[in-house]
Order: structure tokens, then sequence, then C-alpha cells
């Protein structure tokens, strides 16, 4: 079994995250910030990544139980003008990182 490890390897993993009310996406050196629901506490789980389009689990400060969630890149990626097809297909994964 071989496990290959590279700069090039890393940019097709994407990091979900979240702070205050905000929710981060980040590639290859670009993060995408936009604004996220009031109370969100942290992601927990990615369950689909569809190319541009993330199914999560949640949860949130006021819910005791996780909640599922959905993520459309596609709106936020618009309004930045930024090419969809280009930033979205170097993506293969979605993890989620907390420091």
């Amino acid at each position: 079994m071989e496990t290959i490890s590279s700069e090039k390897d890393n940019r097709k993993v994407a990091v979900l995250s979240s702070f205050d009310k905000y929710t981060t996406f980040s590639i290859g050196g670009t993060t995408l910030t936009f604004r996220t629901c009031d109370g969100l506490e942290r992601y927990t789980e990615v369950k689909l990544w569809d190319a541009g389009y993330i199914e999560v689990m949640a949860k949130y400060i006021h819910e005791p139980q996780e909640i599922e969630e959905y993520i459309d890149l596609d709106p936020v990626l618009e309004d930045l003008y930024m090419d969809k097809e280009s930033f979205l297909s170097q993506i293969r994964e979605v993890r989620i990182e907390y420091a």
C-alpha cells in the first residue's frame, strides 16, 4: 500500500469551519467567509460533498441534538464573481477542522 502526500494532493481537500456567526470554506490558500445562522456552535460531520453542495451535521447552542444542514456554494461564488467550475473542480473532499 502506497501513501502519497503532497501539496498538490492537499489542494483537493477543502476545510469547512465556523466562528461567531460565520462559516469558512478554505482550499489552496483561498478562504470563503460567509454569514451563517445565529447559534451555530460547530459543524460536526460532512455527510455529502457534491461539487458545491455540502450536506453537514451541525450543533446549535439552542438545540440538544445535531441538525442536518445544507450549504450551497454556488451563490457565494457567483456573488464573488469567481469561476465556479475552476474553483470547485479542484475539490475532491471536504473535512471539518477547528483550531
